[in-house]
């Protein structure tokens, strides 16, 4: 009788879980960097909500899923003072794991249970390193104004200053 339960409990196991449910993981750890560190970072979710806020580096894990058969897709926002603010995209990918259930976990696991947790997805991108590039000092600050002339209406002092560009 106690074999027979032991047994029962085995092929439970694996007829009612998934494959990448057992194996893998739905939260996946990522660091984030940038050069120069000490970027601002806000990552969003692709419905726009907020889901991490801190500086670089940064060490933190996101869900590989966002819902029902559905691949979770974030975007990260660096921002340093006198840099360009760049945007990149964090996407999840199938999980290989999750066609272990073809010999594992069954239908139920391959269209119930790693589906639902989001363990059929992963994210690859464990270590995200971007360079920040500085703002051009000919881009105009707040208040200034490009004005264009024609050089018979500058005056000598003005024309004194130009400078040829090839």
């Amino acid at each position: 009788m106690r074999r027979k339960s032991i047994v029962s409990l085995c092929l439970g196991t694996a007829l009612f879980s998934g494959c990448a449910s057992i194996v893998s993981k739905t939260n996946w750890p990522i660091i984030v960097n940038s050069t120069p560190s000490e970027a601002k970072i806000k990552i969003t979710d692709e419905k726009g909500f907020e889901v991490y806020s801190g500086i670089t580096p940064a060490s933190l894990k996101l869900k590989s899923g966002n819902g029902f058969f559905k691949k979770a897709i974030y975007q990260v926002r660096f921002e340093k003072e006198g840099y360009e603010t760049k945007v990149i995209t964090i996407n999840s990918k199938l999980n290989g794991w999750y066609f272990g259930n073809i010999l594992l976990g069954g239908l139920i696991g391959m269209l119930i249970v790693d589906p639902a947790t989001g363990a059929m997805y992963k994210i690859e991108d464990e270590n995200i390193n971007q360079s920040l590039v500085k703002k051009s000092e000919g881009n105009l600050n707040a208040g200034q104004k490009l004005i264009i002339m024609d050089i018979n209406d500058v005056d000598a002092e003005m024309r004194a200053a130009l400078v040829k560009i090839d």
